[in-house]
């Protein structure tokens, strides 16, 4: 079994106690070498590890719900709880990006003398490296359990992890060139990078809740499925997908001689079900039986009124 096939299987639970955990430590690291060297641009790496800690306390919340079951008031179930993981950790994120921007305009304007860089370095290497580790093994696992809350904290974890190679790098020169104001400068580019990273994750966060489509590849696997079932007198069309948190959802009309019974039609939908079903991991079908001549008219404008 590979490392990442192991990392994959480990629970998004686990990964995001995990997570909660190594928010505290790096948290604690990124401090301490914030006190130490007084360095704006190591400040901002550890304001960030706040947001981590926040996030991935929130992102556990949502998982709990996503995974309880369908009920009286909710019969699609809870998936989408996920997105809103996702969108509070993009906004927590922005929040986070503005802190730094303003305490970086301000040691700017007033540069101040860094001390004891080697030290702070290191205990920023040494978190960045937590959360590298943790980060890799969180993606591989959202993506076997498709986990939105999963993959956003995975992606905001390499992003603080490129935003610390960055800001160690940056350090590494102001040591060598004595140039103050290339710290808050730093600290600047740091903000502008985890921005980015916010306004993404809560445009993805809106896409899921708007309904948006399947992947173009889950796509094409449901059209591929369905290819080996269309014949003179089967005929599919009408057909829509969605995805809701790790749920994959399809819905499509199925058209059939009138002459068929039931009792047959019924027979061919469960075969066409089944064999969606094992294509596409998580899917959920929706088929409609209409007799071949017979169109419907849900989609018409005027319904839509």
């Amino acid at each position: 079994m590979s490392l990442a096939t192991a990392a994959g299987r480990i629970p998004p639970q686990v990964l995001l106690r995990w997570s909660i955990a190594v928010a505290v430590a790096t948290i604690a690291l990124k401090t301490l070498a914030w006190w130490l060297t007084d360095s704006v641009g190591l400040l901002s790496d550890a304001m960030e590890s706040l947001v981590n800690l926040a996030s991935a306390v929130f992102a556990l919340l949502m998982v709990k719900i996503a995974q309880r079951p369908a009920d009286a008031d909710h019969p699609y179930g809870h998936h989408k709880a996920e997105y809103f993981s996702a969108g509070f950790e993009g906004l927590m994120i922005m929040v986070a990006a503005a802190g730094i921007l303003w305490t970086a305009v301000l040691r700017l304007l007033h540069p101040q003398p860094l001390e004891q860089l080697g030290i702070g370095l290191g205990l920023s290497v040494l978190s960045s490296a937590l959360n590298g580790a943790l980060a890799w093994a969180m993606l591989q696992s959202s993506r076997r359990h498709r986990s939105m809350a999963l993959e956003g904290d995975a992606r905001h974890l390499f992003t603080d992890v490129w935003t610390s190679a960055g800001v160690v790098v940056g350090l590494a020169l102001v040591t060598v060139t004595d140039w103050l104001w290339l710290d808050p400068v730093l600290a600047i580019g740091v903000a502008l990078n985890i921005l980015r990273e916010g306004v993404h994750l809560v445009w993805r966060s809106a896409q899921g809740l708007m309904d948006q489509s399947l992947e173009a590849e889950v796509i094409d696997e449901i059209d591929k499925t369905l290819s080996q079932f269309k014949h003179r007198t089967i005929r599919f069309d009408h057909v829509s997908t969605r995805r809701s948190g790790s749920r994959r959802f399809v819905d499509l009309h199925m058209h059939m001689p009138a002459d068929w019974t039931l009792g047959r039609a019924a027979a061919v939908r469960g075969s066409v079900e089944q064999a969606l079903m094992s294509a596409v991991p998580g899917l959920r079908c929706t088929i409609q039986l209409l007799p071949m001549d017979v169109e419907a008219h849900s989609q018409d404008e005027a319904d839509l009124i």
